[in-house]
């Protein structure tokens, strides 16, 4: 089984237990009652201006999780997708997580290529503390409109609290992702490489990115933080030997950026 697939029956299992525990004792909506939190945030970043391009773009995305209140989390990324925790007894959090994904035109570097359409994801997420200061966590999504494949995140993030206040946190990421992803973003049909001058290039599944993250995060208050981060990505397997990165781009990703968050509390 490919690790895109290994990844679909191990969140399917969480998302199908998930309820389980939700509603043992307690009923769907006796679930749904009691303390929950909202955080949101915005995230202002310099980062390629498409997948595999040797240019940079000044750009921004939203920050969205949303679970019960329980133990207080150990720690949160901005890597983090939108979130919605089902299970989260603060040394396991599991639930659902989605990504918003932007349109590409077809200007400059891809010229000539199928302009990709805007969309989102849709999966789960998993994450657990091997350790008092080590996080890992797993996403697998699912392509809506922008593409019909699998993606999967992992990643895992050493933090240490340098100040009651100010923390420091990095670690390495890897990524997967199904042919139906790589098609949409790395592939190159007949038709475009006429249009283009690429080479044809129709890609099949696999490793798309290995890589390594850090940030530094202020709790300016309770329920307020701000981050400086940076991530480096080398792009892999047939990410990186698409026409498109090879001969117009570079497997190499870098990203910096600031974010902000706030949390709100409510009950049900």
């Amino acid at each position: 089984m490919s690790p895109v697939g290994k990844m679909s029956a191990v969140v399917a299992a969480i998302m199908l237990g998930a309820p389980t525990v939700a509603n043992a004792g307690e009923g769907t909506f006796g679930w749904l009652s009691g303390d929950w939190y909202l955080t949101l945030g915005a995230t202002g970043m310099v980062a390629p201006k498409f997948e595999g391009s040797n240019s940079l773009l000044l750009s921004a995305t939203p920050i969205i999780s949303l679970g019960k209140v329980g133990p207080a989390a150990r720690f949160t990324s901005r890597n983090d997708n939108i979130s919605l925790a089902l299970v989260d007894d603060g040394g396991v959090r599991a639930g659902l997580t989605g990504k918003f994904l932007f349109s590409r035109s077809s200007k400059d570097e891809l010229k000539g290529l199928d302009p990709f359409r805007w969309g989102g994801e849709v999966g789960g997420f998993f994450e657990f503390y091997p350790t008092d200061w080590l996080r890992a966590r797993a996403e697998l999504r699912h392509g809506i409109r922008a593409h019909d494949g699998f993606v999967a995140d992992i990643a895992a993030d050493a933090f240490y609290d340098v100040t009651p206040t100010v923390r420091i946190s990095g670690g390495p990421r890897v990524s997967f992702a199904s042919s139906g992803y790589f098609d949409s973003y790395y592939g190159v049909n007949a038709k475009e490489a006429a249009a283009s001058g690429l080479s044809e290039y129709h890609p099949g599944g696999g490793l798309k990115s290995t890589g390594l993250g850090g940030a530094i995060t202020w709790k300016v208050t309770e329920p307020m933080t701000a981050s400086l981060f940076g991530e480096y990505a080398r792009l892999m397997g047939p990410a990186a030997d698409s026409s498109l990165v090879k001969e117009r781009g570079q497997r190499d990703q870098f990203t910096v950026g600031v974010s902000t968050t706030y949390r709100f509390n409510f009950s049900m």
